[in-house]
């Protein structure tokens, strides 16, 4: 098997690093080789956040190189932006990203301005673009907090990993009384069309 790169991409928060960690896990028990390097930025509520998974039959270094993701997963669209480089440029590049809007404290200070096209950059420079409400859906399961699990699932999907027993990783992951619930996001995103 080919070496696959993914970048999960967010602001400090969002669970970015725990659904990292989560696929990590799921790949090393499905016999894949796997590297992981996380990169923060400020390391505070609403700071960048991105995560390099690389897994394959062998991988040597934690690092995607530009444009070399085959999948770009973000949690929030202008950190999508931001990352847009590493995708790969054959149009065979997968994003899948949260409608979301963090605004960086240049925009709360007025000192720049979001991006309003942000989904067309995006859909121009993937092959495949999957765009969904992550919060929407994880208010309908009754926390927010959930959107990252939901967006893990979407990935799951996306990537042909539902064979592994995601249900039992989350188990031993995340604390008891949060179980049922992060099962269930998972659930919902991997049935999300």
């Amino acid at each position: 098997m080919n070496t696959k790169n993914i970048l999960l991409t967010g602001v400090g928060g969002q669970g970015t690093i725990l659904a990292s960690k989560l696929l990590t896990v799921g790949l090393i028990e499905a016999g894949y080789d796997v590297k992981m390097s996380e990169v923060h930025g400020m390391s505070q509520r609403e700071g960048p956040v991105l995560t390099h998974v690389r897994y394959g039959e062998k991988v040597y270094s934690p690092i995607v190189e530009k444009r070399k993701a085959d999948l770009i997963m973000g949690f929030e669209e202008l950190e999508v932006l931001r990352n847009l480089d590493y995708l790969r440029d054959d149009s065979q590049g997968v994003v899948i990203f949260n409608r979301m809007r963090v605004n960086p404290i240049g925009v709360q200070m007025g000192k720049d301005k979001y991006p309003t096209n942000g989904e067309d950059l995006i859909r121009e420079r993937a092959g495949k673009l999957i765009a969904i409400d992550g919060q929407a859906e994880a208010r309908a399961l009754g926390n927010p907090r959930v959107m990252n699990i939901i967006l893990l699932g979407v990935l799951i999907r996306e990537l042909g990993l539902q064979a592994i027993d995601w249900n039992r990783i989350i188990a031993e992951s995340v604390k008891e009384k949060y179980v049922p619930l992060n099962q269930q996001a998972l659930q919902v995103g991997m049935n999300l069309e």
